[in-house]
């Protein structure tokens, strides 16, 4: 036996803590009678007025719906089935005219802001890969950033030449012209909307920006073509030149742009298009009066995965947009909760004991089966 001792072995015994020896202070409720009775009520009382109030709200936000998918043009044809052959690398012009019925505008004026919206449904921009496909050094003027994530809409037929804006996002930008008109004497008159002021000012400020200061048309052309990038295949419109009403709504800055490149998290979803410009006879809103319609130039392309596309045109109220699920929600759960403290109320006082008999159960007492 050598003289060396033992290397002591590090015990795997937990310290004598309270929280390691498992003997915290524990707390327990027990429910009664007296505790889920109240608790059910108060529920009921509480969601059913909030239930109320919530589709008061939804109520009043007017709103209209105009599905496109299939309409037609002048001659009859289908827009869809047209815009399938392509002139020169371009598809086929189709416009079609959508009148809106008077009962769905109805009686009463639309007071306040009018937006117009445009609904797809079956585009799944929360797919993985869709998602990925963004190069947001180039969205904020980088023009030499190259994100490998952007293939196949990166490079131009494997050429060295270089998508602006790259990336599946960018590349399926939804393109159709949607016009609101109302009819005044003989003639339809465009209402007047603006594309300003549709996207958030956080990405406007943080997340998008031009390669040049100088935002005209003149200069992006400039600083993307001596970048050496192209548009989008998909593209029918250069990235200087997407709005021709307004010069210094292009380029990266382009407000349609940046709300298509913030992704839906669900396959059916509406994106903010325009905003009804409050002035003249549409100063307190949308008259009531007047016939309205629909004049779209129909390009962005839904037949070919079962989806479809719409317009909407609607109001908000102090709670936004129309929803009437939240509100029918509440109210349903507090009916319940409602419906249910009553049954527990008629089984606890027809066969109910109270708390002190419970817990004073003895050899004699009738809980007691020997």
């Amino acid at each position: 036996m050598s003289g060396t001792e033992a290397t002591p072995q590090k015990s795997k015994e937990p310290k004598d803590s309270k929280f390691q020896q498992q003997v915290l202070p524990a707390w327990q409720p027990i429910l009664t009678a007296g505790t889920v009775l109240p608790t059910f009520f108060v529920i009921g009382v509480a969601f059913i007025p909030i239930g109320v109030m919530l589709m008061y709200f939804s109520n009043q936000v007017k709103e209209v719906i105009v599905d496109y998918t299939d309409c037609a043009n002048a001659a009859g044809y289908e827009c869809s089935k047209v815009i399938e052959s392509y002139v020169d690398g371009f598809p086929n012009e189709c416009t079609c005219d959508l009148e809106i019925a008077a009962d769905d505008i109805g009686d009463v004026d639309w007071e306040g802001q009018v937006f117009l919206y445009y609904g797809l449904t079956n585009f799944y921009q929360n797919h993985r890969r869709y998602v990925k496909s963004r190069d947001d050094k180039q969205l904020f003027g980088n023009l030499r950033s190259e994100n490998e994530d952007c293939r196949p809409f990166l490079f131009k037929n494997n050429t060295s030449t270089k998508y602006a804006p790259s990336g599946a996002i960018a590349n399926s930008l939804f393109n159709d012209s949607i016009v609101l008109q109302y009819q005044s004497a003989d003639k339809w008159v465009d209402v007047k909307v603006t594309g300003r002021g549709i996207a958030w000012e956080s990405d406007k400020q943080y997340k998008f920006k031009n390669p040049v200061e100088d935002g005209s048309p003149a200069a992006l052309q400039k600083a993307f073509e001596d970048a050496g990038t192209v548009k989008p295949m998909d593209w029918q419109k250069n990235i200087w030149d997407l709005d021709k009403t307004d010069p210094a709504n292009n380029g990266f800055l382009n407000e349609d742009l940046i709300v298509w490149m913030r992704t839906a998290a669900l396959p059916n979803f509406r994106k903010l298009y325009r905003k009804l410009v409050k002035e003249g006879e549409f100063e307190t809103g949308l008259p009531s009066a007047n016939k309205y319609r629909l004049h779209i130039k129909y390009n962005f392309k839904v037949v070919q995965f079962s989806g479809t596309k719409s317009v909407i045109m609607s109001t908000t109220s102090l709670l936004g947009g129309k929803n009437p699920f939240l509100g029918i929600a509440y109210i349903v759960v507090g009916c319940i909760c409602f419906l249910m403290g009553i049954i527990f109320l008629f089984i606890h006082l027809r066969f109910g004991k109270t708390t002190q008999e419970m817990m004073n159960i003895g050899p004699r007492s009738q809980y007691n089966s020997n």
